[in-house]
């Protein structure tokens, strides 16, 4: 089932050629036709050697052929690597990737060719593939900057945690500690808490009493930097082809993978309902970048005398927005989260390429015929894709784990060897 039209049409609206473009907690590009069409997304994040690659051998039936991700005890995987379905193996250099607009990944392109000598594509024929995409990532070396990759790291991280529908952050019991680079990875994480899954690897080698602990001082590091409610999901299990060790919890294990399966399958039936929600969480931020880039425009004014200098006038406002209460100002007048508010030190990068006299006041963009371009967002938000969300939701029945849907006759292959 294809996205809703309505969906695809509002999407192309919410950035019209009127509203600047959003800078984002970092900075983001408006929402691409391959962004809105393409398959669910799932990421694998966490340290390095934890076993996210290995999981994606083992997931996809991968190991013992040409295209299985290199693993090993030392960091392996420096290349984001996006695995999706095609007829038959093959590899995609990323710099061919980001050139096809038809596909979801080329937006990337504006994190320099140095990052796109890290990214790679391998198209894989395999069912469930028809419909989902994994994406490996390098793992986290604490004493590494992000500077010495050699492209942002952490933006990069971020572009790809606000499109996955699900994200897998894998440990392993010798992993456990949380460092200035994982605390950053969850800062990036804050607000995607409902797609957040922890995955607790290797577990067979512990004995029951030493996995109780491990399981213990894994929640005990992750506490601060998860502030809700409800934790994640927790999936204890050894997610690789080979046989659990002897003594130890093969039931269990064999029902977390079965569990996280159709954590998969729910992802896959709830396409149409996260597009949708993605759509509206793009329009948000697009309505309170309109509205702060609207105040900076009318304090300029207000603060523009005959005798003033334009440029020292906007550098100080754009310097310390909160002498002018920029950000308050939003907050007092408009249904906006002070959570939602984008990073301010990112408006100085916005406007050094974005000259404010480009822009006009949103009360001057409005028409008789087409009315305004803030009321058709905010009426976009509000009511016409929450009801798009309700009627999607009434259509669909209730599904339960299908192979027809996961693959999962297919693979996990070595899973049945676990006996």
């Amino acid at each position: 089932m294809s996205l809703p039209f309505a969906a695809q049409t509002f999407a192309h609206h919410l950035a019209p050629s009127g509203l600047p473009a959003y800078p984002g907690r970092t900075l983001a590009s408006s929402a691409t036709d391959g962004e809105i069409t393409s398959k669910p997304m799932v990421l694998f994040l966490g340290p390095w050697s934890v076993g996210k690659s290995t999981m994606i051998n083992y997931l996809l039936g991968l190991d013992d052929t040409p295209y299985q991700l290199y693993t090993g005890a030392e960091p392996t995987t420096s290349e984001f690597t996006v695995i999706m379905h095609g007829p038959k193996l093959k590899t995609i250099e990323g710099i061919v990737m980001a050139a096809d607009s038809a596909r979801s990944f080329s937006p990337l392109e504006k994190f320099g060719q140095n990052f796109l000598e890290k990214l790679i594509g391998i198209e894989v024929p395999h069912k469930l593939l028809e419909r989902v995409t994994f994406v490996d990532t390098p793992g986290i070396i604490e004493n590494r900057k992000q500077q010495e990759r050699g492209y942002p790291f952490n933006d990069v991280c971020q572009w790809f945690i606000d499109r996955a529908d699900l994200i897998f952050v894998v440990f392993d019991p010798t992993k456990l500690d949380v460092g200035l680079e994982l605390e950053m990875l969850f800062r990036q994480l804050k607000g995607r808490e409902s797609q957040i899954r922890i995955i607790l690897n290797k577990a067979d080698s512990l004995a029951t009493q030493e996995l109780m602990r491990v399981y213990g001082a894994l929640f005990w590091s992750l506490a601060p930097l998860i502030n809700v409610t409800e934790p994640p999901r927790v999936y204890v299990s050894s997610f690789w082809a080979l046989d659990y060790q002897p003594d130890t919890h093969r039931d269990l294990f064999l029902k977390e993978e079965i569990s996280l399966l159709e954590d998969l399958n729910q992802v896959i039936e709830n396409r149409l309902e996260n597009k949708i929600a993605f759509i509206r969480q793009h329009a948000i931020r697009v309505r309170i970048h309109a509205l702060l880039v609207d105040r900076y425009l009318q304090t300029y004014k207000d603060k523009m005398t005959f005798f003033s200098d334009g440029e020292l006038v906007f550098k100080d406002i754009v310097e310390d927005p909160d002498k002018f209460y920029i950000f308050k100002s939003i907050l007092a007048k408009t249904n906006v989260s002070k959570f939602d508010l984008p990073n301010r030190e990112a408006y100085k990068d916005f406007f050094g390429i974005n000259p404010i006299s480009s822009f006009k006041l949103l009360a001057q963009q409005c028409s008789y015929m087409g009315g305004c371009f803030l009321e058709k967002i905010e009426r976009a938000i509000t009511h016409e894709l929450p009801d798009l969300l309700g009627s999607v939701g009434l259509g669909k029945k209730p599904s339960v784990l299908s192979c027809d849907t996961t693959g999962c006759g297919e693979t996990p292959k070595n899973r049945y060897k676990k006996h």
